[in-house]
């Protein structure tokens, strides 16, 4: 017996869509082509209709475009393919997760206990060495409300904004490595309209002691981009604990959505005749 036949209306209803939707969903191949009656309309199955939760279920886990790719594989019979997909996604939210974990324990070193931190760092090859001729340790964190610079000159501070060359001495850092962590998008400072020289605000100067931090645990820069984004859009230092609460639990919602849609698609799989060996 052939399986009943449905209307794009029929799988709409179910999700809230609108029958467009479905159609859309079709032509990009997140469903299986639909057969036609004699006058033109698609006739779906059981099979579309599962299709369709699955992907609806993988995509707040997966994301649209790779849980798109998911099911095409899936109509292909590509199931290596599609394993990979499964597998990078959960490796890429593993990182995030680990990458949570020690930016959290980074922060909270930081603001708990400054003074604790050593004064001497080690080399990294992907930075410029410090300038041999820079003579002084590197300072604690001063906070958001010291005055960091002080003197006079192009590598002088103004107050609570140093220049770069002021910034670097605090750090125990070569200039250079600041330049390349504004070009990586980790520090934002402002230039001085009368000389064009960088001046680093407060928030830039915590900006700047906490990728230290973060390049002494081992963190890329693309990492730590992404880390003081987070910084910036809480504030301060102490309402960020709210952004990383809520980046824990963004990581929870996304792992129990993955888990809640291996469900589905599992269903689907069945339906269509199950994992087999198909490569890509």
């Amino acid at each position: 017996m052939s399986p009943r036949a449905l209307r794009p209306v029929d799988l709409a209803r179910e999700h809230g869509l609108s029958t467009q939707a479905v159609r859309n969903y079709e032509d990009e191949g997140i469903l299986p082509p639909a057969e036609r009656t004699a006058s033109g309309y698609r006739r779906y199955t059981p099979v579309h209709a599962q299709a369709l939760r699955a992907f609806l279920a993988l995509r707040p886990g997966y994301g649209h475009g790779v849980a798109a790719e998911i099911l095409r594989c899936a109509h292909r019979g590509e199931t290596g393919t599609l394993f990979r997909l499964i597998d990078g996604t959960h490796a890429e939210l593993l990182r995030e997760r680990d990458t949570l974990a020690e930016v959290t324990a980074a922060l909270g070193a930081l603001t708990a206990d400054p003074q604790a931190y050593p004064v001497t760092y080690p080399a990294r090859t992907s930075d410029p060495q410090p300038c041999p001729r820079t003579t002084a340790e590197p300072q604690p964190y001063p906070g958001t409300g010291a005055r960091t610079g002080t003197g006079t000159g192009a590598g002088a501070g103004t107050g609570a904004e140093p220049a770069v060359g002021a910034l670097a001495r605090q750090l125990g850092l070569h200039p250079a490595s600041l330049r390349k962590w504004e070009a990586a998008g980790i520090l934002r400072p402002r230039r001085d309209p009368a000389t064009g020289h960088r001046r680093y605000p407060p928030e830039a100067v915590r900006d700047a002691y906490v990728a230290r931090q973060l390049r002494r645990g081992g963190f890329p820069l693309d990492r730590i981009r992404v880390f003081t984004e987070q910084l910036r859009g809480a504030g301060d230092a102490d309402a960020l604990g709210g952004v990383l609460a809520e980046w824990h639990a963004r990581l929870h919602r996304r792992s129990r959505a993955m888990l809640a849609a291996g469900r589905e698609l599992d269903a689907y799989l069945d339906l269509v005749g199950g994992p087999g060996e198909g490569g890509g």
